[in-house]
């Protein structure tokens, strides 16, 4: 139970310092922002969500996220003063989208 909410805790304090570093580090061609965070189940490993506007940069945006992933890690180690640092990986939210085009066909109907 302790750890769980360990976990949920530092999967929280990942993705509030991802966001900041990213709203740091872009260039404000396009809206990042952080959905979600998934924990390896030893914390080696963080998967951080994001969600682009326009969809159309969305590749971009995740490339450019993963090629700094490196320096947030860095951005994370100071800010966040934690022991073992995970890797990072960022990817799109795909269920966020799956749940904003949903909403969208309910409200045209």
């Amino acid at each position: 139970m302790a750890t769980e909410k360990k976990k949920l805790r530092l999967a929280e304090e990942i993705a509030r310092e991802a966001a900041r570093f990213l709203e740091m580090e872009s260039n404000r061609n396009s809206l990042i922002t952080v959905t979600g965070v998934t924990l390896s189940e030893k914390n080696s490993r963080a998967t951080i969500l994001l969600s682009v506007l326009p969809e159309s940069e969305e590749e971009k945006a995740v490339a450019f996220a993963n090629r700094r992933a490196g320096g947030f890690r860095k951005f994370l180690g100071q800010a966040a003063r934690m022991r073992r640092l995970p890797k990072i990986t960022f990817i799109i939210d795909r269920g966020e989208k799956n749940r904003q085009r949903i909403e969208e066909l309910s409200h045209t109907q």
